[in-house]
């Protein structure tokens, strides 16, 4: 089991004896958090500190990798959420919570620490800590922050620019600045549950919800049925492209455009601003598609000049003002069933443009749909 836990934690060093991971026997397997992606151990650990601050428990498991009382190890988790709290931002890869956990335990047993980190599968490091290499961001100029998104509800688009999103909790961004009063909120309404006191665990939520967060099941996620997860909330302005509200001319097909591409998915927002509205302005990917360029290739957004300056978006708001003034040209001259009938039954036979690339494309019976479904919009 030693090796095995050195080969998971990454510690494959020979200085580094079994005695710090315990005997051969299954009762000391890791933190089940520890044994899937690197990632995984911190937010094993975001959503232990989590724990504590709301029920003073440490984990169950953590007594057979360390040699300290239960009355120690809590003494430890009050202090590592306290120094989780303050980090500015707080860790977010296994190095940067390894470095947190020794500087912050840097005065007690070395034995507690390299089993502390084992239980979570923090890389163990016995050079002197040292202060974090700032690396690079690979994020365009001017983002604040990132957020990975739990899945999406169709109710969540208000519009063909607008969507609120949900943010789990255990995200370490996120575990750092939830509200204590939403803490303890959630923990007395999972307790009101059990003992189906419902009443009392919807006043409880109604005060979660009151205070930006909510909880809800996402078993995609969790593969249970029973655990709820506590999420905060996010209103998205999409960045740099303007729709039509609801009740506008072309606003509810903007909406359910929106709708399609979002509904059920897990999306990657990169955040610049917050508007007069609150909400954050950002730019939105789901499933690498950048979605303000598919809004705007459809059609149904316009390229916001008055906030947003990128050649991309005005190219390709360009280039659809054009195709749609070519439409309005053919159906003055032939009229509209002429030029559904021209497209069925000679297809896309011009040379195209292909995604920006300048290749050449062949017809295809869903661009032929799509291209009589807007014929069928303008008039």
């Amino acid at each position: 089991m030693g090796n095995a836990l050195r080969f998971l934690c990454g510690l494959c060093r020979d200085q580094i004896t079994d005695q710090h991971h315990g005997s051969s026997s299954s009762s000391s397997a890791p933190h089940a958090h520890a044994t899937s992606a690197p990632t995984l151990g911190v937010s094993a650990l975001a959503h232990d500190l989590f724990n504590f601050e709301i029920t003073s428990q440490v984990p169950e498991g953590l007594g057979q990798h360390v040699v300290s009382s239960k009355k120690a190890q809590a003494n430890w988790y009050r202090k590592l959420a306290e120094a989780w709290r303050g980090a500015k931002p707080p860790p977010r890869t296994p190095e940067e919570a390894a470095r947190l956990v020794i500087q912050t335990l840097k005065r007690h047993q070395r034995a507690d620490v390299e089993g502390l980190l084992a239980y979570y599968g923090l890389p163990l490091d016995h050079a002197p800590v040292e202060a974090p290499v700032v690396v690079p961001h690979t994020r365009p100029q001017g983002v604040k922050f990132e957020l990975q998104t739990l899945p999406v509800d169709a109710k969540a688009v208000a519009d063909g620019d607008t969507i609120t999103v949900y943010v789990n909790t255990t995200d370490p961004r996120e575990a750092s600045s939830v509200p204590r009063e939403v803490k303890i909120a959630a923990a007395e309404r999972s307790k009101a549950r059990a003992v189906r006191d419902f009443t009392k665990a919807d006043h409880l939520h109604k005060n979660i919800v009151g205070a930006g967060y909510r909880l809800s099941h996402f078993r995609v996620l969790t593969g249970s049925n029973n655990d709820d997860i506590l999420a905060r909330k996010y209103r998205i302005r999409l960045r740099g492209i303007d729709a039509p509200e609801s009740s506008m001319p072309f606003g509810k097909e903007a909406k359910n455009e929106l709708t399609k591409i979002v509904q059920g998915k897990c999306l990657r927002i990169l955040v610049y601003d917050e508007d007069r509205y609150g909400r954050s302005v950002g730019d939105v990917y789901c499933n690498n598609k950048f979605v303000q360029e598919s809004m705007l290739k459809k059609g149904l957004a316009w390229h916001y000049t008055a906030y947003d300056k990128r050649p991309e978006f005005a190219s390709v708001s360009y280039i659809t003002s054009l195709l749609l003034l070519l439409l309005f040209f053919l159906l003055q001259l032939i009229g509209k069933r002429e030029l559904a009938q021209l497209v069925l039954d000679y297809g896309l036979r011009r040379t195209l443009k292909s995604r920006g690339n300048g290749g050449k494309t062949a017809a295809k019976a869903d661009d032929i749909c799509k291209l009589k479904q807007l014929i069928s919009l303008i008039v």
